[in-house]
């Protein structure tokens, strides 16, 4: 698939469509150069699945989850309004979206504000494609290849989503490999809480690079993630102990976009 034409939910209704999924890209998926390999193989699985889906394009503003996480609860709501107002004027039903964050806030804490959606995750949906053979893995590309996945705080503790990324990797026919601190008991990248914004507070060692360091203990070709934050910050801490060349960090959904030659 060369080039990759994804309509927006404006186009789409002044064509008359009927559109199933809204894809929430995010501000990491839309902004960051790394973050947007994962929208682009996202958005690749869902073409190639037959799934009906658009964006809202530049009418996505931030969910509003940093500024709640850093307190301010005002600019808060005001993005989350703003943002309801949008889906509803559309008729938005399902989202799915490849960031926990946004997952997360959509899901639990605008229904209480009137934006009540069928929210889904990346890798919950990829799953049920999978199962659904409705995306068709040619098989080799990860054969054998150690992959150990690293649970993001807003899927795993947040919200119990453990099994899906892990089934999802299982299909791979790579060797799944648990780190000592997984699902509940599963350490922080150092992103979360909108950490990721600021300066760390003064200590002996970044977040990011302690779970880069026990992700890399187990000496894998990949490091499995599900979330864009995730994927940011142990590529960083990766590139600190100088493994880049070694270890990969990457999103599901770039595993499988792979996996199936997309």
């Amino acid at each position: 698939m060369n080039t990759l034409k994804v309509k927006t939910l404006a186009e789409a209704m002044a064509n008359g469509e009927s559109i199933e999924y809204l894809f929430w890209v995010g501000c990491a998926g839309s902004f960051d150069e790394k973050a947007q390999k994962i929208t682009k193989a996202l958005a690749k699985i869902l073409q190639s699945a037959g799934v009906s889906f658009a964006v809202l394009g530049t009418e996505e503003t931030c969910t509003g989850d940093p500024a709640k996480r850093a307190g301010n609860e005002f600019l808060f709501q005001m993005q989350a309004m703003q943002n309801i107002t949008t889906l509803n004027h559309y008729g938005v039903k399902k989202i799915v979206t490849a960031c926990p964050h946004c997952f997360n806030i959509l899901k639990n804490e605008y229904p209480t504000l009137g934006g009540n959606y069928e929210v889904i995750h990346h890798s919950e949906l990829i799953q049920e494609l999978l199962n659904q053979g409705k995306i068709k893995l040619q098989g080799g590309t990860f054969k054998g290849k150690k992959i150990v996945y690293h649970d993001p705080c807003y899927l795993g503790r947040a919200n119990n989503i453990y099994e899906a990324p892990r089934n999802i990797i299982e299909k791979l026919e790579g060797e799944l490999i648990e780190m000592k601190r997984n699902r509940a008991k599963g350490f922080c990248c150092g992103a979360g809480g909108a950490q990721i914004f600021k300066e760390a507070e003064k200590g002996n060692k970044e977040v990011n690079n302690e779970r880069a360091e026990e992700a890399l203990s187990h000496q894998p070709e990949i490091i499995a993630v599900a979330c864009p934050f995730c994927n940011l910050m142990l590529s960083d801490g990766v590139k600190h102990f100088q493994k880049e060349n070694t270890s990969n960090v990457k999103d599901i959904a770039q595993l499988i976009a792979e996996a199936a030659e997309l």
